[in-house]
């Protein structure tokens, strides 16, 4: 087993580190490019939107099918070929004449990109012992961060510098030098033993959990949260390219830097967790979300800025709590359950752009928000049934506890009487 601190340990960290950056910078790569691709294909910013949601979308449904298609032939070989695919597929769309053709290739990619989220923590729970676990994981998360932001900042400068087609050429070598980083830092399996497909057992398994009511209000805060929170992204984009700010995709991409704020309150929600429940912890989430949306409807940038920093803040201490939640209350097949929450979570950000866009559509940014605020009430009385929940189980606990002790202080009572 690799442990903390030697180099395998070094060598495997920063591997799947540097993949986790190159799929979340694909991921996320087109999005401050949205408002031009409007213009240059004359389509609507909703078709624009298409071009990061459904390549979410193919992420989220491929992400059941890789985890066990790599019990039975392993890790790193499909890990390196899937990511291989996701960079020549990066480095054709530079050279796609329209944007269906585009559209398309991004939905094949999305199917590649989930090889990675889909199988590196099994790799990290095989190949790692339990005290350099949850450090390697750390790691590995802090690229998705990155990722996603790097992509964003790369393709708004590359692109107001040289233009989108050069934008998607950089991030292809880019993808391709991190690829041969992985390739060459990740150490090849040593514990892992094959297993043989077994697609009914994991189907039984998800069913089990849809049955879960406690998993369940979990899926759909995850779902929801990343469906408003993709579509705000989205469409702040377009109110900022327009009249009266009319910034370009450069600065457009700076906007992705409030995505720090989540590496913060990820953390904070962690150590809140130890002192009041999670149900509380999403609470706290969607109130932060809620005001941090709201401040959007001003029209200073600084205070737009603020807000989106907040809505940040918010959306991912939400997500953390909700996410442990899953790991804390899934009775068995944990894997398959910690799955269904991120297919609903890529799900539900996939939905982003069509939901909200409907919203703004009918009212522009203003839609946005109350969009927005619709789907933070509905969370807000999934939080609150999730708060019953474990109230009760407290409360059942605590009767049992005190029970235990009468009848245990009673008896010894007794005992006692008997030996005097």
């Amino acid at each position: 087993m690799i442990k903390a601190g030697t180099k395998p340990f070094w060598r495997a960290s920063a591997a799947l580190s540097i993949a986790s950056f190159l799929v979340f910078a694909n991921i996320y790569f087109p999005q401050p490019l949205l408002p031009l691709f409007t213009k240059e294909f004359h389509i609507s910013p909703l078709m624009s939107s298409l071009s990061v949601s459904l390549t979410i979308f193919a992420l989220a449904i491929s992400l059941l099918f890789y985890g066990p298609l790599s019990d039975a032939i392993g890790r790193k070989n499909i890990m390196f070929v899937t990511m291989l695919c996701v960079t020549i597929i990066t480095l054709l769309t530079a050279f796609m004449p329209n944007f269906k053709t585009l559209l398309w290739l991004r939905i094949l990619q999305g199917f590649f990109l989930a090889g990675l989220p889909a199988i590196a923590v099994a790799y990290i729970g095989e190949e790692f012992d339990q005290k350099a676990l949850a450090v390697a994981i750390g790691i590995y998360i802090s690229g998705n961060t990155v990722g996603g932001l790097s992509g964003r900042l790369i393709s708004g400068f590359i692109t107001d510098w040289a233009g989108w087609q050069w934008a998607f050429i950089v991030m292809s070598i880019i993808s391709l030098i991190c690829l041969l980083a992985f390739g060459w830092l990740l150490p090849r399996s040593q514990h892992f033993q094959p297993k043989p497909l077994a697609w009914k057992n994991a189907l039984h398994d998800l069913g089990h959990h849809l049955k879960n009511r406690m998993l369940r209000y979990a899926y759909l805060i995850g779902g929801l949260h990343f469906l408003i929170f993709m579509g705000e992204y989205t469409y702040i984009t377009y109110l900022l390219s327009g009249a009266p700010y009319y910034l370009p995709a450069s600065v457009l991409g700076m906007l992705f830097l409030t995505y720090l704020a989540g590496t913060v309150s990820s953390t904070l929600s962690g150590k809140a967790a130890r002192i009041i429940p999670q149900s509380l912890c999403i609470g706290i989430g969607i109130t932060c979300m809620a005001l941090g949306i709201a401040l959007t409807l001003l029209h200073s940038l600084w205070m737009i800025a603020c807000g989106l920093l907040l809505n940040s803040f918010g959306f991912f201490f939400a997500h953390s709590a909700s996410s442990s939640w899953v790991s804390r209350h899934a009775t068995f097949a944990k894997a398959s359950a910690a799955s269904l929450y991120l297919l609903a979570y890529y799900f539900g950000g996939s939905l982003g752009g069509f939901y909200l866009g409907f919203f703004y559509r009918w009212l522009g940014w203003s839609g946005v928000v109350l969009g927005a605020i619709l789907v933070l009430l509905l969370t807000g009385w999934y939080m609150w049934q999730m708060y019953r929940i474990e109230h009760r189980k407290q409360l059942r606990k605590h009767i049992v506890r005190r029970l235990f002790y009468f009848c245990f202080s009673k008896y010894a009572r007794h005992n006692g009487k008997m030996l005097s």
